[in-house]
């Protein structure tokens, strides 16, 4: 498996603020699984995760900021590209 290959990964508290997060990102990324535990949730995906605030703004039924999510955040593995609309973990340079 090369690095574009590799798979990234994004762990969240397991509460109920990241209930409908979790939700969106599954939406947006059939490719990707979700590894439960206790008290977080780590999504899984080959390649590339992305998290599109306009969904998970539409499940949550209000506005949605991504720096929102960083107050949940456990841990992540990759490359981050951040904007205003989607936040990305990557392997890609």
């Amino acid at each position: 498996m090369t690095r574009a290959e590799s798979s990234v990964f994004l762990a969240l508290q397991a509460n109920a603020d990241t209930r409908e997060l979790v939700e969106a990102i599954l939406a947006d990324n059939p490719h990707a699984t979700l590894d439960e535990q206790p008290a977080m949730v780590r999504i899984i995906a080959p390649g590339t995760l992305t998290v599109h605030a306009a969904t998970v703004a539409e499940l949550l039924g209000r506005d949605y900021d991504l720096q929102e999510m960083q107050v949940n955040l456990i841990s992540l593995s990759g490359r981050v590209d951040e904007t205003d609309e989607t936040f990305t973990i990557s392997w890609a340079r």
